[in-house]
């Protein structure tokens, strides 16, 4: 049983940063997934990252160059970084994390990019 917690988010000016965190309970089995999804009020839901527990990452076109997803082992924690946000990035993120026999969801964090 694995249970996900996001935080992070908060309000931020145009072009700044923030970082992302999902912390799980529980030991993370060592094949995984984790996604981070977003949502934004009259938009669709999409994937802006992934990391493969092989190493290999994703990214959406539109978050390329700005955003980084990792993982620390140790600490079960794992974090999108976001830099230079723009107002477009506005939207409530969530954590998934898919294991071999289940897919866990953390409870979303609001990110909004507003001047």
């Amino acid at each position: 049983q694995v249970q996900l917690v996001d935080s992070g988010g908060g309000l931020v000016q145009p072009g700044g940063s923030l970082r992302l965190s999902c912390t799980a309970s529980g030991s993370i089995s060592s094949t995984f997934v984790v996604d981070w999804y977003r949502q934004a009020p009259g938009k669709q839901r999409e994937v802006v990252a992934r990391l493969h527990s092989g190493g290999n990452t994703f990214y959406a076109d539109a978050v390329k160059g700005r955003f980084t997803i990792s993982k620390d082992n140790a600490k079960n924690v794992m974090y999108l970084q976001m830099n230079s946000l723009k107002p477009d990035d506005t939207a409530v993120y969530y954590c998934n994390l898919i294991l071999p026999d289940a897919r866990y969801w953390g409870q979303g964090t609001q990110v909004t990019v507003s001047s």
